[in-house]
């Protein structure tokens, strides 16, 4: 018999933040703006934010590779399948083969678009929604004991989670040059982008306007 379990779900007041700062280059605007002007003989004028401007306007995108920044995600494997797709970063992700999966995320229903498949609509009845709410209960619930189970009778956990739900939760570690950040938050914050990811990387943007205001306000996020 598996051992007793208990579901465990996210409530934002009991969990980590969605999204997490980890590091960031040193003054990064600075440094971007220095090695920007390579060929200048007065690479330290402290006055970069036409520099950084005309840079992002221009097409100069090079420049904004000097800098790097690496953020923390908490969300669930289908959404983390969609960021890993971002190939220019390198990725960290909590791994279920060596450790056990503690928890899942549980999401509100959307109606299907019925004219875009990429788009879903906040419209639905309380019914609907409370059904789909214990759908997503009731799953958990026999995964994690099945699961539990699995690891109980010694399977390994590489396979034991083959019993676990795309909600599973997970942790990852994105690393990338602010060149890479620019254009995954400029196609991950838009309409199209599902609205789980699509509020990950608003969180993310928040936090990069706050630690690059002049490349923020250049790329009119602000």
């Amino acid at each position: 018999m598996g051992k007793k379990f208990k579901v465990e779900k996210d409530k934002s007041d009991e969990v980590e933040k969605v999204v997490k700062l980890i590091s960031i280059t040193p003054d990064a605007e600075k440094l971007i703006a220095y090695c920007a002007r390579v060929s200048s003989k007065n690479q330290d004028n402290p006055n970069i934010e036409k520099l950084l401007t005309y840079c992002y306007e221009h097409g100069h995108w090079s420049v904004f590779e000097t800098a790097y920044i690496t953020m923390e995600i908490n969300t669930s494997r289908a959404i983390s399948a969609q960021i890993l797709r971002h190939r220019s970063f390198t990725f960290q992700e909590f791994s279920q083969r060596y450790a056990e999966v503690p928890m899942f995320e549980t999401y509100e229903a959307r109606r299907q678009d019925t004219k875009n498949r990429q788009k879903s609509v906040d419209d639905m009845d309380f019914k609907d929604k409370h059904w789909f709410t214990c759908a997503q209960d009731r799953i958990q619930t026999v995964s994690s004991y099945l699961y539990n189970e699995a690891l109980d009778k010694g399977i390994a956990k590489e396979q034991a989670r083959f019993l676990l739900p795309m909600s599973s939760k997970t942790k990852l570690y994105m690393t990338g040059n602010v060149r890479s950040w620019i254009h995954y938050l400029d196609q991950r914050c838009k309409w199209d982008t599902q609205q789980e990811h699509r509020e990950i990387a608003k969180a993310i943007r928040e936090i990069v306007i706050k630690e690059l205001p002049i490349i923020a306000k250049a790329v009119a996020w602000t």
